[in-house]
């Protein structure tokens, strides 16, 4: 689901699910646990990427289908948000080499990430379906995803519209900051990460911290606060349900 090596002490985490690389719950621990490891002195950062020509689908359909109550639904939902801000909050630098396609949750996931370098190929799209699907942001998934934008009017075009949009445009809107040849998406990932991280006293760690804090700390105030699990009864909707079938179909 998430296959891990390491390289020049960087994780390179690589999804790996089929043909979709889509986000199990398997996945989420996995990630979680690379997350923790990049917390080593001996490692410099993370690379997310994803096998195939995609990178990342998003969360995977048969799973939400198979959601039998609101309980399990919140559960799995408490997990995750819990994972991503772990991962927008991971103290060594993450940068995202997304090798292809990056819809709905894996957009979402890659957000959460410093820098996200895209391969150039005009085939490749980014986006959020999500308000097609019928399918509400969580207040964290918002937040994220929001943070890396310039605007709201950049953050609202993106969600409300749902269209999916082609590399140039997604660097246009800072949905990635480079867009480069396959056989540099590595090596550039990489080079990023250690001019962040090979510097007196890794001064990046406290920077970022500072940087983030302040979003982190609205989205843990909402998860503790807020009744944000009512939203999760969408799943339960025809429509949503039927809308999520015919994607699934069409995979």
């Amino acid at each position: 689901m998430l296959k891990e090596r390491i390289e020049d002490n960087i994780i390179i985490a690589t999804f790996d699910n089929g043909k979709t690389n889509s986000i199990t719950r398997e996945t989420l621990y996995a990630l979680r646990a690379v997350v923790r490891k990049a917390h080593e002195d001996s490692i410099k950062g993370i690379i997310l990427t994803g096998q195939g020509k995609i990178f990342c689908s998003g969360f995977d359909l048969p799973m939400f289908l198979g959601f039998k109550d609101l309980d399990e639904i919140v559960e799995f939902f408490t997990e995750e948000e819990e994972i991503l801000l772990e991962l927008f909050l991971c103290p060594k630098p993450v940068v995202v080499a997304m090798n292809g396609h990056a819809v709905a949750g894996g957009l979402i996931f890659s957000m959460a990430a410093d820098y996200r370098i895209v391969k150039n190929h005009p085939k490749i799209s980014l986006g959020m379906s999500e308000i097609k699907l019928g399918l509400p942001l969580s207040f964290a998934q918002a937040e994220i995803i929001r943070f890396g934008f310039e605007s709201d009017r950049k953050f609202r075009d993106l969600i409300f519209f749902g269209r999916m949009i082609d590399v140039t445009e997604a660097r246009d809107l800072a949905l990635v900051d480079e867009v480069v040849e396959e056989a540099d998406l590595l090596p550039r990932a990489k080079a990023v990460i250690s001019q962040w991280i090979d510097n007196p006293g890794r001064a990046f760690i406290k920077l970022k911290e500072v940087l983030r804090k302040p979003t982190a700390d609205r989205i843990r105030e909402s998860l503790d606060r807020e009744p944000w699990q009512e939203t999760l009864n969408c799943f339960f909707n025809p429509e949503v349900r039927s809308s999520l079938e015919f994607v699934r179909s069409m995979m």
